[in-house]
C-alpha cells in the first residue's frame, strides 16, 4: 500500500517544509517504501504519530486582488509529504472499517447514507478527541494542521 500511494503522489504539488519535493519521493518509492511502512506500522501500533508529522508551515496563499491586502489571502497548511501519505492510510482504514460495518445491514431508502455519515461522524469524534489529548506544543512558525 505504502509502495502505491508514493507511486501516485501528485508531483504537482508544492514540497513540504522538510524540503523534499513529492517527485523525489515517487522516484525513490521502491527504497522508501519498505522504511517508511515500519514506521508508518510502528505509528498504528502505538497510536502515535512522529511530532513533525503532525505540524505544518501555515503559509498566505494569494486568492484574488491585491496582494498588500491579507484579505485577499487564505491559509495554507504545508504539511511533510510522509505525514500526508499516512493520513491516507488512515483514511482508507477508517473508511474500510465503516463500510465493513455497514454490510448486511436492510438497504432502506436514506437509511444506508443515514448510517454511513452517522458512523462516520462518530469516527471522526473519537480521532479528534485522541488528538486533542496527544498534541503537541506548536514550535515558532509552525501550526498544527
Amino acid at each position: 500500500m505504502v509502495r502505491d500511494l508514493l507511486h501516485h503522489l501528485d508531483t504537482h504539488k508544492s514540497m513540504g517544509p522538510e524540503g523534499i519535493h513529492p517527485r523525489a519521493l515517487r522516484k525513490l518509492a521502491e527504497v522508501l517504501a519498505k522504511p517508511l511502512s515500519i514506521i508508518y506500522q510502528q505509528s498504528w501500533l502505538t497510536g502515535e504519530v512522529p511530532v513533525d508529522w503532525r505540524l505544518a508551515n501555515v503559509m498566505p496563499l494569494h486568492k484574488k486582488g491585491r496582494k498588500e491586502d491579507l484579505g485577499n489571502s487564505r491559509p495554507v497548511s504545508l504539511t511533510l509529504v510522509p505525514g500526508k501519505v499516512i493520513e491516507q492510510i488512515i483514511l482508507s482504514a477508517i473508511m474500510q472499517h465503516i463500510v465493513l460495518g455497514l454490510r448486511g445491514k436492510v438497504m432502506v431508502v436514506g437509511k444506508y447514507r443515514s448510517d454511513f455519515c452517522e458512523k462516520l461522524l462518530e469516527a471522526t469524534d473519537r480521532a479528534n478527541a485522541s488528538w486533542l489529548q496527544n498534541r503537541p506544543t506548536t514550535g515558532q512558525g509552525r501550526a498544527h494542521q
